[in-house]
């Protein structure tokens, strides 16, 4: 998954758990984890239980089958993970924890949270932190330009990517299929996190 649902995963309750959720993204290697208090590394430890239970999951699995039959390869998780964030963005009052908070307002208080912890940070995500705030990242996953343009922005920025540039357009030409996908996928992913974590993601 992607960073708008590793935030939403990480509950309403627990800023450390939240802030190491983020933060684990780019936190590589047993030393850089323990470097972290006790509070932040159980977010970073619900970081990597997110990404291994999708990665290993059947319906997750169906959607990257197709995204690689358009032509993704070996990016089609990274397509399919962005995507799913975009669904998750077009419907934030249908899957988030709490629905009477819009996906403005949610983005706005992850920002300043992160923002408030921000020299904690791995360089690369204490480097990109502010471009995601300014250009509103979060908020903007839950329009297709948005979509677009996240993935642009990583065919540019990973070396041999290039082709996540077509990512989008991929994606929502089998819009209706994936969006039966995420239905099936997202309880399944928030009950494991809460048996996992006690959250409410």
């Amino acid at each position: 998954m992607n960073f708008l649902a590793h935030l939403v995963l990480s509950g309403p309750h627990d800023e450390d758990l939240l802030f190491g959720n983020f933060a684990a993204e780019a936190v590589r290697g047993r030393a850089a984890v323990e470097a972290y208090p006790p509070a932040v590394q159980r977010g970073i430890r619900l970081h990597r239980l997110i990404d291994s239970f999708t990665d290993e999951h059947p319906v997750v699995r169906r959607s990257t089958a197709r995204l690689r039959a358009a032509g993704l390869g070996k990016w089609a998780g990274v397509v399919a993970d962005v995507g799913y964030d975009h669904l998750l963005a077009r419907d934030f009052a249908r899957y988030h924890y709490d629905p009477q908070e819009p996906l403005p307002v949610f983005a706005q208080r992850m920002y300043m949270l992160l923002l408030q912890r921000r020299q904690e940070l791995p360089e690369r995500l204490r480097q990109m932190l502010p471009y995601m705030h300014q250009g509103d990242w979060l908020s903007g996953y839950a329009y297709p330009e948005g979509l677009k343009r996240a993935l642009q922005g990583l065919s540019r920025r990973v070396p041999g990517a290039e082709v996540l540039a077509t990512g989008g357009p991929a994606f929502l030409a089998k819009l209706p299929a994936y969006e039966a996908d995420f239905r099936e996928f997202w309880p399944e992913l928030r009950a494991a996190v809460h048996l996992a974590t006690g959250t409410q993601g």
